[in-house]
């Protein structure tokens, strides 16, 4: 079983890429063969400064790192080392209806909030596309905001196929019957984590780096505070019971919490008697005792970058041997030498 999946490294990550994201990428490293890269060609779409776009490529691989991801296990690597992606863009956009683009989530969502659309924004699935089938996943970890892109993934592989491979039926895409052959490129499953698809920021709306609402898994330490000390409540009075409904203090301890602890919080939150800063504290004490070991770890790893790059450059040499055997079906089929 292969698992595949990226986090763009367009600003620092934050608890909600955690939650979301990294902390089940961790744990599937010993369910399947791991791939998991940092997405630095997306991320060109926002980051338009070299510097900051190799810093932030670099600290990406430092949070997977910190927090777990071990190399000799799963496929770390950047993007960008593996050209061949580029190749399967351009090639699966042949076969890419313009009407998918059109539809996509997140182009009219950007587009909504007033961000001038480009190529590569309005492409931007198309890429993500390319990465999942370069590497023949078999699923990828999403959140629920997310599936649309492994939809059309799924469906720009049927058409591709379709189009390239004699015998193809889309009703046995693997060719289990008789007379049916193989697609090259293989279909796609999302794999949803319900519990967490949703982790609120500081202001209420869902966590992200957009929305400037965000709290660092490596950010200083005076912020962080800061950030949870900030984070939306009501004017209830410290007497009265706490509305557990839209309140993102709430949702974050219950997330961040161990169940036992989370329990005693949520008795006296509903009975009333402590105040919104008490429990600001008591979140600020379970991010450190959850991200302190990962905190520590990163930075060792920020002092030796050369370690951090010798281990991206394995994955990516691991990464192109699978990408390289795609292509050359790939090409052969579309008729380039």
């Amino acid at each position: 079983m292969r698992i595949l999946s990226g986090v763009q490294s367009s600003g620092r990550l934050h608890i909600g890429n955690y939650y979301g994201a990294l902390r089940q990428f961790v744990q599937l490293q010993d369910e399947g063969e791991g791939y998991y890269f940092i997405a630095n060609l997306h991320a060109l779409t926002t980051v338009r400064e070299p510097k900051a776009a190799l810093a932030l490529a670099r600290e990406a691989a430092m949070a997977y790192l910190s927090l777990g991801l071990d190399p000799k296990k799963a496929v770390l690597f950047r993007q960008s080392d593996v050209r061949e992606v580029l190749e399967l863009y351009w090639i699966l956009g042949t076969v890419t209806p313009h009407a998918h683009l059109e539809r996509a989530h997140s182009y009219k969502d950007k587009v909504a909030k007033g961000i001038s659309p480009d190529f590569g924004l309005f492409a931007y699935p198309v890429l993500m596309a390319a990465d999942i089938l370069l590497y023949s996943a078999d699923f990828v970890p999403v959140g629920k905001d997310q599936i649309q892109h492994i939809e059309f993934a799924r469906d720009w592989a049927v058409k591709f196929n379709t189009q390239y491979v004699p015998g193809y039926d889309p009703a046995d895409p693997e060719g289990k019957e008789r007379g049916h052959a193989p697609g090259i490129l293989k279909l796609p499953s999302a794999r949803i984590q319900e519990a967490t698809q949703t982790v609120p920021g500081v202001d209420g709306q869902k966590m992200s780096k957009s929305y400037g609402n965000t709290i660092e898994l490596f950010g200083d330490e005076k912020e962080i505070k800061k950030r949870i000390m900030s984070i939306k409540t009501d004017s209830t009075p410290v007497d009265a019971p706490k509305p557990t409904v839209d309140s993102p203090l709430y949702d974050l301890l219950k997330l961040m919490l161990p169940e036992s602890e989370f329990a005693e919080v949520d008795a006296t939150w509903k009975a009333g008697g402590k105040g919104y800063g008490d429990y600001k504290k008591k979140l600020l004490e379970a991010y450190h005792a959850t991200f302190g070991p990962a905190r520590q770890r990163y930075a060792e790893l920020a002092a030796d970058p050369g370690e951090v790059e010798r281990i991206l450059q394995d994955g990516a040499s691991r990464a192109r041997a699978e990408a390289t055997r795609l292509m050359d079906q790939v090409r052969k089929a579309v008729g380039i030498p």
